[in-house]
C-alpha cells in the first residue's frame, strides 16, 4: 500500500546539520530570531518553557519531542524571570560541546537536544506548507528511543555520523507526524490522512498520480457523495482534491527533472500528461519557468 506521507518525507531529504545538548540553571533566558528551517529539540531532563511567536506558551517536560517545520522566533527560558539573550541563529558561530545558560555551575534545571537540518528538496516549501507549524510530542517511548540514538550519534565522533543522523531524522520525522494524523491537526496532508475515508482518496492519488482522477472518481472511492467528499476534503487538506494533485504531480515532475537521464517526455507521462508540449504549458503555469529551465538550474546544483 502506498503511504504518502512516507513520499513525502522522501521527496523533502532531510539532513541533519547541527545538533548540540543545551541545559539552563537559575535564571536564563534566549531569545532566537526567526530561522526558517525545520528545527527539533527535545527534553532530556529536567523541565523550561517555550513560547514560539504565534503559539501559546509550553513548558516542556522531560521525554517531550518539539518539531518546527519551519523554526519561527522563539523564546526559552526557566521559570525565574531573566532578561533574554539574543542569538541569531544564522550568524552565531556553531558550537558542538554543551550549551549552557544561566548558572555555569552545579546541576541544570533543564537539559536538552537541540538540533536543526535542512530539506533538499528545493520544493520544500510547498511540502512543508501541509505540515502543522508546530509538533508538541509527549511521553512517546518509541519517539524517546529515537531521540537517544540521535543524541549518541551526535556525540561520538563514528564513521558515517552524518549519514545516520540524516536517517534517524527522517524515521524522526515519520513517527512525529504519524502520531497526529486526527482532527485537532492543521489543515493539511496530517489531517486529511486521519480522516479514513480522505485517506483513501489520497493513497489513490499517490499510488496513481498519471491517473486522470476526476473528483467524482476521488469520491466513490471515498465512499462519498461528490459535493460531500469535496468539501470535507478542502476542508480537511486546506486546498481542493484536484488541486492537491496537481501540486503532488508537480512535486514529483521536480523530483525528475533533477535527474539527468529522463527525457521531458517521460517525466510528462509519470505526472498524468499525454505530451511534452502540454507538460511544459502546465509546468511553466505552475511553477513561473520551463521544465527545461528548472531542469538546467537544478543539475547546476549538483
Amino acid at each position: 500500500m502506498v503511504d504518502p506521507l512516507s513520499e513525502v518525507i522522501a521527496l523533502l531529504r532531510p539532513r541533519t546539520v547541527l545538533s548540540k545538548i543545551i541545559s539552563g540553571a537559575g535564571r536564563w533566558a534566549v531569545r532566537y530570531s526567526d530561522f526558517g528551517q525545520p528545527s527539533f529539540c527535545t527534553v532530556l531532563d529536567g523541565s523550561c518553557r517555550l513560547t514560539v511567536d504565534g503559539a501559546e506558551p509550553l513548558t516542556l517536560e522531560a521525554g517531550d519531542f518539539l518539531l518546527l517545520p519551519k523554526t519561527p522566533g522563539f523564546t526559552m527560558s526557566g521559570f525565574e524571570p531573566a532578561r533574554a539573550t539574543l542569538i541569531d541563529p544564522k550568524v552565531s558561530p556553531v558550537q558542538t560541546n554543551e550549551v549552557r545558560h544561566g548558572t555555569p555551575d552545579g546541576d541544570p534545571d533543564v537539559r536538552l537536544l537541540g538540533g536543526a537540518f535542512v530539506f533538499d528538496s528545493r520544493d520544500a516549501d510547498l511540502l512543508v506548507s501541509l505540515l502543522p507549524a508546530l509538533v508538541h510530542v509527549r511521553g512517546v517511548e518509541r519517539l524517546s528511543t529515537l531521540v537517544r540514538l540521535v543524541r549518541d550519534e551526535a556525540i561520538a565522533e563514528r564513521p558515517g555520523r552524518d549519514l545516520v543522523l540524516g536517517r534517524l531524522v527522517e524515521v524522526m520525522l515519520i513517527e512525529t507526524l504519524r502520531m497526529i494524523q486526527d482532527e485537532t491537526a492543521p489543515a493539511g496532508l496530517l489531517r486529511g490522512l486521519g480522516d479514513a475515508r480522505l485517506a483513501v482518496a489520497i493513497r489513490e492519488m499517490h499510488a496513481d498520480p498519471a491517473h486522470a482522477w476526476t473528483v467524482e472518481e476521488l469520491a466513490r472511492k471515498s465512499a462519498l457523495s461528490r459535493s460531500v467528499f469535496f468539501d470535507r476534503f478542502t476542508g480537511a487538506v486546506g486546498v481542493p482534491p484536484i488541486e492537491y494533485l496537481l501540486g503532488w504531480r508537480m512535486a514529483i515532475a521536480k523530483d525528475l527533472l533533477r535527474q539527468q537521464n529522463i527525457s521531458l517526455a517521460e517525466v510528462a507521462e509519470r505526472v498524468g500528461y499525454s505530451s511534452a508540449s502540454t507538460f511544459s504549458t502546465a509546468f511553466s503555469r505552475h511553477v513561473g519557468q520551463p521544465p527545461s529551465r528548472f531542469a538546467r538550474e537544478g543539475s547546476s546544483q549538483v
